[in-house]
């Protein structure tokens, strides 16, 4: 059985500070970032052949990336004449800047935020339309749907830690499975849980 993201094998969570925050509010270095966790280690020219960019530039973010922490040199694949990069870290997270934060840190969390939003919403319609192509018993595996409750703060934040710690638990389950394996496929998991203000009296 093979790990499909052997390269992750080791590495944390990190809790984006406000120069890791900053450097990540940015198209290409979210996308290197995330190319990187999940397609494994590259180097600049690999990357921009995945990104449909050019090399330069990608050297440029992957230094910017490098200098907070973000992605780091893979010293075990590079060569005299190239430089391997991997993930520093197999994911992140970062508390919500109040109002009486830094502006730029603001901004930086609030594009971040939406620029997320925008890739699940990219990624649910993209599934949508795959569906007719995946078997039956992926179609009805796929889940879609919402869900209202009432709550506190402390009881969302509750909800939250067991939703993520949920999805841990199945993330290693899958670690354990062999991606060569017909009936194996990548999934993706969205949630987002949030006040309802539609719902206000």
């Amino acid at each position: 059985m093979t790990n499909p993201r052997e390269w992750l094998d080791g590495l944390d969570v990190v809790e984006l500070d406000s120069a890791k925050l900053r450097a990540l509010a940015h198209p290409t270095r979210s996308r290197i970032v995330s190319s990187l966790r999940l397609e494994g280690p590259a180097t600049s020219s690999v990357l921009a052949s995945r990104l449909g960019t050019n090399s330069g530039q990608t050297s440029y973010h992957l230094r910017a990336l490098a200098d907070v922490g973000l992605v780091t040199e893979d010293p075990g694949r590079g060569t005299a004449r190239e430089r391997w990069w991997k993930a520093a870290q197999k994911g992140h997270s970062w508390s919500e800047p109040d109002k009486g934060a830094d502006p730029e840190d603001r901004h930086a969390a609030d594009w971040l935020l939406r620029h997320y939003h925008r890739l699940y919403t990219q990624w649910v319609s993209e599934w949508f339309e795959f569906r007719d192509e995946a078997t039956p018993e992926w179609r009805q595996a796929a889940i879609t749907g919402d869900s209202f409750f009432l709550a506190t703060p402390e009881l969302l934040g509750e909800f939250g830690e067991e939703l993520v710690e949920l999805v841990r638990r199945y993330q290693d389950r899958g670690n354990e499975l062999d991606d060569t394996d017909d009936d194996v496929e990548r999934v993706t998991a969205i949630y987002q849980v949030f006040p309802s203000p539609h719902l206000r009296p």
